[in-house]
């Protein structure tokens, strides 16, 4: 399936005039890191080896939209990414049958378990599982734009200062190398709180504790809200319930917070743009110059 003329390898691409990796985003109904996907590839809008498209469907993710992703196809990428809630659903399966001639990663907070991944690998897809990016609590008995704004903030901060982003960004960096090298290799991960936070270089040992803390606080928070979207049925205890889902979610935030000022304040906060030419610098220091890696 991933079988492809061998290329020049990607560091080289920008070198070639007019060469341009070119990388498709399907966007099926909202998970928090959905919001910062392809921004994370290209943060100041400077990258001059890479392109992108979006197809999003707002918060819609049922098997019509699934089947209309294909309009992607006719734009040409060389890697495509799926975003969505729950992977092993209607919309995101579909989406995904539209695309199984090409490489392609899916990004979700699930199916966690590891048959329901290894389906997906033997497919041929690529995967990234997030159990950290949480159910939020969908119910109009609690719901409104407002509250789900405000939760998407929440777990928003979690997942970049606790490093669910970076490990995402980094992962999808790594695939498109591969991808121009003419060797292409795809993510197959379930990323745990601790696997996470390791993708943030932490220097104090405390503020890696409190961004595992975060990570395994956002986790619960899906539990939580599961339940009350799912299983409750009055009023007062979907209300409740979901509720204090969320109130761990703002906890989480700011367990989040604290973590990021511990580094901040040794000055060692890990720094990781992209050059123009698409390769990963470093820094930690805050008045450093970012070096290459």
């Amino acid at each position: 399936m991933l079988a492809r003329q061998k290329r020049k390898p990607f560091y080289l691409l920008s070198a070639l005039k007019h060469r341009m990796f070119k990388i498709g985003f399907v966007k099926l109904g909202n998970i928090a890191t959905s919001t910062a996907i392809d921004l994370a590839l290209d943060e100041i809008a400077e990258r001059t080896d890479l392109e992108f498209k979006i197809i999003s469907f707002g918060p819609k993710m049922t098997k019509k939209e699934g089947e209309a992703s294909a309009e992607l196809k006719a734009w040409g990428p060389e890697l495509v990414v799926i975003s969505s809630p729950n992977a092993a659903t209607a919309g995101p399966t579909s989406a995904r049958e539209q695309f199984k001639d090409m490489p392609t990663i899916v990004i979700s907070d699930g199916p966690t378990k590891k048959e329901a991944r290894d389906a997906l690998a033997s497919e041929g897809f690529g995967y990234i599982i997030l159990p950290v990016d949480p159910l939020i609590g969908a119910k109009r008995e609690f719901l409104d734009p407002s509250e789900m704004a405000l939760f998407n903030s929440d777990a928003l901060k979690v997942l970049a200062a606790c490093g669910a982003i970076r490990l995402v960004q980094e992962e999808l960096d790594k695939a498109m190398m591969s991808i121009g090298s003419g060797e292409p290799k795809l993510p197959a991960i379930l990323a745990t709180p601790e696997k996470c936070a390791e993708r943030m270089n932490f220097s104090n040992p405390y503020a890696r504790a409190k961004a595992v803390a975060a990570l395994y606080m956002a986790q619960t928070v899906a539990t939580i809200d599961a339940t009350a979207c799912f299983r409750l049925k009055e009023l007062e205890a979907i209300a409740l319930t979901a509720a204090a889902g969320h109130e761990v979610m703002r906890a989480a935030g700011r367990l989040a917070d604290e973590s990021r000022e511990m580094e901040k304040a040794n000055d060692s906060v890990s720094r990781k743009p992209h050059a123009r030419t698409g390769e990963l610098m470093a820094k930690t220091r805050l008045l450093e110059k970012p070096g290459k890696i």
